[in-house]
């Protein structure tokens, strides 16, 4: 069995939400982070909009999800790495969202369930590193 060396994830400074456009139908704007095409439609990763107290109008709610990216670059050739990250969440029972980069990958978790990934992540040897709300890597 191949194991993955622990890994350095950066909690991203920003929340996003995922959408699904029906096929043939294009994304409204370039706020997307990342978008997948496939034969039931285009999938889009966007950042999130800014909140609206109830009743201010604005966009419909949305799960917000906390973005988590691997701070440790890898080849495309290098097995096990997303598989070091995912395994953790889905034992704690934390759903994921997953893109992949050449270099890294983009982990969604929902917002609601953050600190059930961040503590699942480091009881699994990660570092989690959100300077945001000043948890250090190893708390």
């Amino acid at each position: 069995m191949i194991t993955s060396p622990a890994q350095r994830l950066r909690v991203l400074p920003l929340e996003f939400t995922v959408e699904h456009l029906p096929s043939g139908q294009p994304a409204a704007d370039s706020s997307w982070w990342a978008m997948v095409r496939a034969p039931e439609g285009l999938t889009v990763v966007r950042e999130a909009p800014p909140e609206t107290a109830a009743g201010e109008g604005g966009p419909g709610p949305r799960e917000r999800w906390t973005g988590l990216y691997g701070d440790t670059a890898h080849g495309l050739d290098v097995p096990g790495m997303l598989a070091a990250v995912i395994g953790p969440l889905a034992a704690a029972g934390v759903p994921v969202f997953v893109h992949s980069t050449f270099h890294s990958d983009l982990v969604l978790v929902p917002r609601a369930r953050r600190a059930d990934a961040f503590a699942a992540l480091r009881a699994a040897g990660h570092e989690v590193d959100d300077e945001l709300s000043g948890e250090s890597p190893t708390a």
